[in-house]
């Protein structure tokens, strides 16, 4: 539920568009940097402002925007085989992640999301690691397109995966952006004919435009400058910041 953080007024007005922007520049960057920082970061935060289904296809449309710019950058980087199974698997997740949407409290769901997110974390940070298989490509790809069309976030099992393999970070980004590119448009389509959409979601996600481009450019600049150690700990600062938010976002709702 939106208001969180409410404003009234033109003080207002000027402080939802501050948060607005600060959230989609953050986002940017580290989608950019990393190949998964937007939806991770945006969502919980556009839920401050938005209704749930507004956050969620605002977050798939400029993040479609995202993959799609990105694309000519990262082809070299992509791994075709493991991308052919994570699309195989979200065929399959897809329409789970968009029932649970429709007939399944989302507080139910964050929290068990949370749960799961902060156990395989400590899992990685104690140095748990798994071989990549193609039974477990296709897992993960369906656990994405389960999370993508019922709260818009795709990223964490794909960054749990990749962490307990150990890929490189090209590979990561590369990969993870190209698998987006599919999963956020099929999501987008599949959400507005089943749950529809409003003038409200395109005119935001048109206004945030320019912020996301800004953010591609400094996510560009910091993606060079970041070496493999340090792009892990960064994504496991995502996970934790996601399970924790998620958490407490639901508990204090409730």
């Amino acid at each position: 539920m939106p208001g969180t953080i409410q404003f009234s007024g033109n003080e207002g007005i000027m402080g939802t568009f501050l948060l607005f922007a600060m959230i989609l520049l953050m986002a940017s960057v580290l989608q950019t940097s990393t190949g998964f920082g937007f939806s991770i970061l945006a969502t919980p935060f556009l839920l401050l402002i938005f209704e749930p289904i507004e956050a969620i296809q605002i977050n798939l449309i400029l993040s479609l925007v995202i993959s799609s710019v990105l694309m000519s950058k990262i082809k070299k980087d992509i791994d075709v085989g493991m991308l052919k199974k994570f699309v195989i698997g979200s065929i399959v997740g897809l329409p789970i992640g968009l029932a649970f949407l429709l007939f399944i409290e989302i507080p139910k769901l964050k929290m068990g999301i949370s749960v799961v997110i902060l156990l395989l974390t400590l899992l990685l940070i104690f140095q748990f690691k798994m071989n990549q298989t193609k039974t477990r490509d296709l897992v993960v790809g369906g656990l994405s397109g389960i999370l993508t069309t019922s709260i818009g976030m795709p990223g964490p099992p794909l960054l749990l995966y990749f962490s307990g393999t150990v890929t490189e970070k090209e590979k990561v980004r590369g990969t993870t952006l190209a698998f987006y590119l599919f999963i956020y448009l099929i999501s987008l389509v599949l959400q507005i004919m089943f749950a529809g959409t409003s003038q409200k979601i395109w005119i935001s996600s048109a206004v945030g435009l320019p912020l996301v481009l800004i953010g591609l450019v400094c996510g560009q600049w910091l993606f060079k400058r970041i070496n493999q150690n340090g792009f892990q700990k960064l994504t496991y600062l995502l996970l934790l910041f996601t399970g924790l938010y998620l958490l407490i976002e639901t508990i204090w709702a409730g």
